[in-house]
């Protein structure tokens, strides 16, 4: 039909000539508006061809056929065929389960054999700083979701005080110009101040069209890009430069057969105003700098850091359930089939970030953040703690695990948790309060690594089901082998081992056998010190002192007595 056209005469041709460029255009400058599409080819493109395939054939045997009952049988097999794909593919989720397990054949599995240790211990759970955060804003602003980062040597969470959603001028009008950086470890997390940093992002996550977050990284995509990649999580930190940054999470999708998310390394979005030249840029090429997975040593402040997409993490440990094999987590076996628990009332699922030390683990891991998850087995009333797994959230191609159950700990696992903490306080209105983000806490106590869960209670809002922050949370301690519940101070974290063995030491030394921790050594000199304090002084005898105290009383005697006569006088003359 084009051709017929264009032959038709000049004016037919210059018209199909500006229709093609303006196309064209279209296509480069809205390429983030179909790249879903695009991206939903690749990962089903498999499913896709073989369904093309079954169609071509199928309909070129039903033209060809004359018998009707051959055109019937044709029919017939078609619809099963693609009944078939919808009830194994998506019903009974076994194109998910192939997917997984690409991801667990993909992976570079290291099983440990000593936990690591846990440090900087954060307070307060992730939507508690969420809803804080919301506090402290007005109406035309909006949180972004808070991500645990290094920034400075800190873990502080991090998050940008965005244009709201709600007013659609202001997101295409304004800036992000300030981002929240608050200490993890506080119980105190103060959201003005030092705290509230001024720097500007001309792109933002609830900005719009070019402006937005997700429109200005997939304009940067090349082509190839399009196809396999996919904007994830967007964390603010600061670079080697000293600078405030944006950086985007990059998932890449490999393999051809059920193909699977990867890290993709990160997209850097450096600060700056808004201006043409910004604009012209970003519908054009888009903005941010790529640096790839191998890349990423190059640049020390993307190391040690939080820069992994939680659906990559969550798929990566999920995989373990294929540690017996690929058929194990089937129904009629089930050995090793575990699952990521989740809880009903906790509004942050795994996982957590937590900040492990590694030293003493005889493992080639850095000291840092990691994403860790509690696998437990897959039936709803199994609680046991089946793997702690340990994923760099730097997204280095390595995973940590450790298998609690083939070492027989019986550890109770999170799921466990919310009802240990409720049964130990039954004064509270738990209607309206919630235990919540049971992450690890694992420390070096009486004789050897103890595993605990420390969790917050945070009250909910009736009204939007939001929690709501409290400067002071209430903190418990769980020990997840004796499965007693430790109440703590969260003002005092210094105390919270003594005050863990202080509760559990007899416990422990019933069970265990264990010497005495926390016990205060005097020294010497103290001791010796105490011993003269306790003894009486004799005082010594001093005879003329006695005397000289013995004649004073006397003449103390007469002066009174004199003093009695001449009161005495005037009444006797009356």
């Amino acid at each position: 039909m084009i051709k017929n056209y264009w032959n038709k005469g000049s004016k037919q041709k210059k018209r199909v000539i500006l229709f093609s460029l303006i196309l064209l255009v279209i296509l480069f400058v809205m390429r983030d508006d179909y790249q879903p599409a695009l991206l939903y080819l690749r990962k089903y493109i498999f499913v896709i061809l073989l369904s093309v395939l079954v169609l071509f054939l199928g309909f070129r045997k039903f033209r060809r056929s004359a018998s009707g009952v051959t055109r019937t049988g044709t029919l017939v097999m078609m619809t099963i065929f693609f009944v078939m794909i919808y009830l194994v593919g998506w019903q009974f989720k076994m194109y998910e389960y192939a997917k997984t397990y690409n991801v667990f054949n993909d992976l570079n599995k290291i099983e440990i054999d000593e936990l690591p240790l846990t440090r900087n211990e954060r307070i307060q759970p992730l939507r508690n700083i969420y809803s804080m955060a919301n506090e402290s804003v007005g109406e035309t602003k909006d949180v972004s979701l808070p991500h645990l980062v290094r920034v400075d040597g800190i873990n502080k969470w991090t998050m940008a005080i965005q244009p709201t959603e709600k007013y659609v001028w202001q997101g295409m009008s304004d800036n992000t110009e300030e981002v929240f950086a608050v200490s993890s470890t506080t119980p105190f997390p103060r959201f003005s101040s030092e705290n509230r940093i001024s720097v500007t992002f001309s792109i933002g996550e609830s900005l719009k069209f070019s402006r937005n977050t997700y429109n200005a990284v997939v304009q940067r995509f090349n082509p190839w890009m399009l196809f396999n990649y996919e904007p994830s999580d967007t964390y603010y930190m600061k670079d080697d430069a000293g600078k405030w940054v944006e950086v985007v999470s990059l998932i890449k999708w490999k393999g051809f057969f059920f193909p699977y998310p990867t890290f993709g390394g990160v997209m850097v979005i450096e600060s700056g105003e808004h201006d043409f030249k910004d604009y012209l840029e970003r519908i054009v090429i888009g903005k941010g700098t790529y640096i790839s997975p191998e890349e990423m040593n190059n640049y020390p402040y993307l190391t040690r850091q939080n820069t992994l997409s939680e659906k990559v993490s969550r798929l990566q440990a999920e995989s373990l359930k294929f540690l017996g094999g690929f058929s194990d987590p089937l129904p009629w076996n089930m050995k090793t089939a575990v699952k990521i628990p989740v809880l009903p009332n906790d509004q942050n699922q795994q996982p957590f970030v937590t900040d492990f030390d590694f030293t003493d683990t005889k493992i080639s891991a850095y000291s840092g953040l990691y994403h860790w998850f509690g696998l437990e087995p897959v039936g709803d009333e199994r609680t046991s703690l089946t793997f702690s797994v340990f994923i760099p959230a730097d997204g280095t191609d390595k995973l940590y695990y450790y298998d609690h159950a083939a070492k027989k700990q019986g550890y109770a696992g999170v799921s466990a948790m919310p009802l240990k903490v409720i049964e130990s306080r039954k004064e509270y209105d738990w209607s309206v309060n919630k235990p919540v983000e049971f992450r690890p806490y694992i420390k070096d106590l009486a004789g050897r690594k103890r595993m605990f869960f420390l969790g917050t209670i945070s009250a909910v809002r009736d009204e939007n089901s939001q929690f709501d922050g409290s400067a002071t949370p209430d903190l418990a301690l769980i020990d997840s082998e004796y499965r007693d519940v430790i109440w703590i101070d969260a003002k005092k974290p210094s105390l919270w081992e003594e005050t863990v063995y202080n509760q559990l030491n007899e416990a422990w030394r019933a069970s265990e056998g264990i010497g005495y921790y926390f016990v205060d050594e005097t020294k010497t000199v103290e001791t010796a010190q105490k011993i003269l304090d306790s003894i009486k002084a004799i005082p010594s005898i001093d005879k003329e002192a006695l005397e000289i105290e013995k004649l004073q009383r006397q003449i103390d005697s007469i002066k009174a007595l004199k003093k009695l006569v001449k009161e005495e006088k005037p009444t006797l003359n009356e």
